[in-house]
C-alpha cells in the first residue's frame, strides 16, 4: 500500500491529507504550527510538528521511504521551494507541490518537483464552466486543449443509442463512460443507450465541448 505525507496543513493540505486516510492510506501530516498538527492527529496515521526547510528533520521522519510527499505549504512560497529540493535531494520518489501562480509553478518544476498543482486556479476553471451551463457536474482542465467533464444528459438524447446520437462526429466529443445511479458503464458500445437521469463523461477539446454546452 502506499505511503503518503503532506507537508503544510492549511485547507488543501488537510483536505488531502484526511481523504486519503479515509481512503484507507498511511498519512503522514506535518506542519510547523503545533495548533494545526493536534487538529489533524486524530484523522490522520502520524502528525508531526517539523520545519519543512530543514533538511535534518525531514530526514529524521523518512521522508525518502514514502511513496509521495505532497508539499501543500500556502503562503510561503520560498519555504514551499526550499522543502520541495530537500525531499527530492532526500531521494523522494513522487514529489507533488502545490504553487499560488504560473511563476512559482516553474520555479517548482525547475527544483525537481514532479507534478504541480494550482487548486485555487483550478477550482476558479471549475466554477466557471459550472456556472455557463446547468448540465456540467464536473470538469477536468487534462492540457489547455482537452478537458473531461461529467454532464447530465439532455432530455433530447434520452431513450437514444450513442451510435444515433454520434457524439464523436457531430461534436468531437468521446463518451469515456455512462453512469447510471450507482452503477458505472466503461467504454460504452454504440448500441448503449442513454436513459433519464444518466451522466455521461466525456472527453474533448474545450472549444467543441462549448459549442456542444450553446448547442443544448
Amino acid at each position: 500500500m502506499k505511503q503518503f505525507a503532506v507537508i503544510g496543513l492549511g485547507r488543501f493540505g488537510t483536505s488531502v491529507a484526511t481523504t486519503l486516510y479515509k481512503m484507507g492510506y498511511e498519512v503522514l501530516a506535518i506542519d510547523s504550527s503545533e495548533e494545526k498538527v493536534q487538529a489533524i492527529a486524530n484523522d490522520v496515521t502520524h502528525a508531526v510538528e517539523a520545519d519543512a526547510t530543514d533538511e535534518a528533520a525531514l530526514k529524521a521522519l523518512g521522508m525518502s521511504n514514502f511513496d509521495v510527499v505532497v508539499v501543500a505549504i500556502g503562503q510561503d512560497i520560498q519555504a514551499s521551494i526550499l522543502a520541495t529540493l530537500v525531499l527530492k535531494a532526500s531521494g523522494v520518489p513522487r514529489v507533488v507541490a502545490k504553487a499560488q501562480n504560473d511563476l512559482h509553478g516553474k520555479v517548482l518544476e525547475k527544483v525537481g518537483a514532479d507534478q504541480i498543482i494550482y487548486p485555487e486556479r483550478d477550482m476558479g476553471i471549475r466554477v466557471a464552466n459550472n456556472l455557463v451551463s446547468t448540465n456540467v457536474l464536473d470538469h477536468i482542465e487534462l492540457s489547455e486543449e482537452h478537458t473531461i467533464a461529467e454532464l447530465i444528459v439532455p432530455a433530447s438524447f434520452h431513450n437514444k443509442t450513442l451510435g444515433q446520437l454520434n457524439l464523436r462526429a457531430r461534436y468531437g466529443l468521446n463518451v469515456l463512460a455512462i453512469k447510471r445511479n450507482e452503477e458505472i458503464l466503461i467504454s460504452p458500445k454504440a448500441e448503449d443507450m442513454l436513459n433519464h437521469g444518466d451522466i455521461i463523461i466525456v472527453l474533448g477539446e474545450k472549444d467543441r465541448l462549448a459549442r456542444f454546452q450553446q448547442r443544448e
